[in-house]
């Protein structure tokens, strides 16, 4: 005979109380780990979303990041000059030389973080003109101790708001600006790039970006056996007066999130391992206080000619009906924490990033898969349990 759903599902609404308080406690465990996952996904959306493929980012060769890649000034010059996959504007070529540093400052509420700032020049607002937007006071002018602030850290760092003074070694840079970006550029603080390198006593850039000539081939430098032989980032890697190591904006973000991406996922895997323990065994004495109190009902299904088959599917089916209610719950639990931001320290750079809670399709989808795992080992035991019930032994247990 058919598995007997009809019988399955109306016995979660006849124990609604039992049913309520294991759907409750399976959601919180659900919203925990779709909380942990939103919160690793704002971070890699944040900074990999603003990637883009059209844009080249040229570090030192070797560099695995910002923080340990060096141009001498000439040299950013000559791989600017020849290099003739960079597209020209009306000014010239579309690059711009940056450096990159931490700065220690005091936060909001209390202790200090390491800021990001970076030393740009006039050509990198050309590149990002679509990216960044001035959205208090004005842009800093070329040349002058004057920074502009990313929106995500006038809230978060002290002495960020227009007018007030950043203090970088001995300089003091005053605040005319903040801007907003889809990137992690939101949480950097931007000024002059040879103001910043005087101030730091530094003799060049780290790093080059540059917008590329339609239909570049760039490459990955840091895949297995090497970057394509025709591509932008081998034949850079072998330049004989300018090495570089060369990728796409979208490479270079994405390998920026690896740290603490991973972390946050890893720990995200950690709390569901050690609260699905829990959910688990709360799945499997409900379905065994239901077994134990309906072992008539079994009985007398099992007289009426069900197989142990469908009796086993059907307690099975509940079992995992019941956990999905919990998962349902736990990413309505998990809703409101979407688009609250927060801020921690990437590891690959050792400052402050923020970034907000992002509840995405793809959050919801594994929140709803764990809970679904949950309610199969939940169910596996009790229903395997009730299955293996002899008719006459059932009907005669109260």
């Amino acid at each position: 005979m058919a598995i007997p759903l009809s019988y399955t599902l109306r016995s979660l609404f006849v124990r609604r109380s039992a049913t309520l308080l294991t759907v409750l406690g399976i959601g919180a465990t659900v919203a925990i780990f779709a909380g942990v996952l939103a919160l690793q996904q704002g971070f890699v959306t944040m900074l990999a979303g603003g990637g883009r493929e059209d844009v080249a980012v040229f570090l030192r060769p070797g560099a695995t990041g910002e923080t340990d890649s060096q141009f001498r000034r000439d040299l950013g010059l000559k791989l600017i000059k020849q290099t003739p996959e960079i597209a020209q504007g009306p000014n010239g070529p579309l690059a711009s030389m940056e450096c990159y540093f931490a700065a220690l400052k005091p936060r909001m509420d209390g202790g200090s973080v390491n800021v990001p700032m970076r030393g740009v020049q006039p050509m990198t607002f050309e590149i990002r003109a679509s990216e960044i937007r001035i959205v208090e006071g004005r842009n800093f002018a070329p040349g002058t101790d004057e920074v502009i602030v990313g929106s995500k850290i006038t809230g978060r760092i002290q002495n960020c708001r227009v007018g007030d003074v950043l203090q970088l070694n001995t300089t003091p840079f005053r605040v005319v600006g903040v801007f907003e970006s889809d990137g992690g550029a939101a949480s950097e603080v931007w000024g002059d790039l040879d103001r910043f390198l005087a101030t730091l006593d530094r003799y060049g850039p780290n790093r080059v970006i540059a917008k590329l000539v339609p239909g570049t081939l760039v490459g990955d430098p840091d895949a297995e056996g090497g970057a394509e032989p025709n591509s932008l980032a081998a034949r850079l890697k072998n330049d004989t007066e300018v090495p570089a190591k060369v990728m796409t904006e979208k490479q270079f973000l994405l390998s920026q999130t690896k740290m603490l991406g991973g972390i946050l996922k890893n720990l995200g895997l950690a709390l569901a391992f050690v609260m699905g323990i829990g959910a688990v065994l709360t799945a499997i004495n409900t379905m065994l206080s239901a077994i134990s109190s309906r072992t008539s009902e079994i009985g007398i299904l099992l007289c009426l000619g069900y197989r142990p088959l469908p009796i086993f599917l059907a307690f099975l089916i509940e079992s995992i009906a019941l956990c999905l209610l919990g998962g349902v719950a736990g990413c309505l639990m998990a809703l409101p924490f979407n688009g609250i931001e927060t801020g921690t320290m990437n590891g690959n750079t050792f400052s402050e990033v923020a970034f907000a809670f992002r509840v995405n399709s793809n959050v919801l989808a594994s929140a709803v898969t764990f809970s679904l795992l949950l309610g199969v080992l939940g169910g596996l035991l009790p229903a395997l349990r009730a299955c293996r019930m002899k008719p006459t032994e059932a009907l005669r247990r109260q």
